[in-house]
């Protein structure tokens, strides 16, 4: 990254600037301090203490390198549905089915493995930054950081609530108004995976709000607009589960204990907005719903 100072940052020192103009992240400071030609001003290597001055041309060295790419994400040549992509990030329309990083089991089937494949053809080293995820088994957009910094501005805004992410769910039962589910949400006790609503608020639960919207319904089902305002894991699954209301084709949550009454889970990321960390600019990204996820 080079940047020309302006009048903005005459007198500022180097460290100031990238923590008041820039907003890096502590840890990237640090590395930048410790890498050879991280920092440069006018093409001299320069520490955080250098007053800066109107027409100063700042380099900054962060970009990935072969060093920082991760041994336990193959690259793997897998169909990418790209929406949307610059310089700093990349949003990827996810199937149903595909987990978003490696875990057991599943080590070359997933969304990293497919762009650690894309970025090496483009001789790019790349890190996977997944600023949002998505169960395996849910569909739609996710979100990827190019870099470090993008990703820390990334979920800094998410951690602030910055984010709004809307899914359409076909959920069982019939629904003929809109609602909100206010409850919280904590671990099953001695699962790693499973999430349960707290109904006795204990402290061990953390706060948890949904809002839906009907879009059509049936005797037997409705299809719905959903927003999870906070972002708890299994969050939509557990609330509708919750309602009695429990989304088609979930095996953990569902009226079936295998998801067998739908081919899939029927759970779709169909928006998200947010700032983009280098323009500020709000972006609100799209992925069509698929056909399946109907009424």
């Amino acid at each position: 990254m080079t940047l020309t100072i302006d009048k903005s940052g005459d007198k500022m020192t180097v460290k100031d600037y990238l923590y008041g103009k820039l907003r890096f992240s502590t840890s990237l400071v640090k590395k930048l301090k410790y890498t050879d030609g991280g920092i440069l001003v006018n093409g001299e290597h320069s520490t955080v203490r250098r007053v800066l001055c109107d027409g100063d041309t700042l380099t900054l060295a962060y970009d990935d390198t072969d060093d920082d790419i991760s041994e336990n994400v193959a690259p793997c040549d897998l169909p990418l549905d790209i929406i949307y992509e610059d310089e700093h990030i990349i949003a990827l329309n996810k199937p149903a089915g595909m987990p978003t990083h490696p875990s057991h089991n599943h080590h070359t089937d997933t969304l990293a493995n497919a762009l650690a494949y894309y970025f090496a053809q483009r001789s790019r080293p790349f890190v996977f930054r997944a600023v949002n995820r998505l169960d395996a088994d849910t569909s739609g957009i996710v979100l990827v950081a190019k870099s470090k910094h993008a990703a820390y501005l990334l979920a800094s805004e998410l951690q602030a609530h910055g984010f709004e992410k809307t899914y359409t769910a076909l959920l069982h039962g019939r629904l003929d108004s809109d609602g909100r589910i206010e409850l919280p949400i904590m671990r099953v006790p001695d699962s790693t995976m499973l999430r349960c609503a707290d109904t006795k608020y204990t402290d061990s639960s953390k706060h948890a709000l949904t809002v839906y919207s009907v879009i059509k319904a049936s005797d037997d089902r409705t299809l719905v607009s959903a927003s999870p305002i906070t972002g708890r894991t299994h969050q939509l699954r557990v609330h509708f589960s919750y309602l009695g209301h429990p989304i088609f084709g979930d095996g953990l949550y569902g009226k079936t204990n295998d998801g067998s009454d739908f081919p899939r889970l029927a759970l779709h990321c169909r928006a998200l907005t947010f700032t983009h960390p280098f323009t500020g600019v709000r972006i609100t990204l799209s992925a069509p719903v698929p056909d399946e996820i109907t009424i």
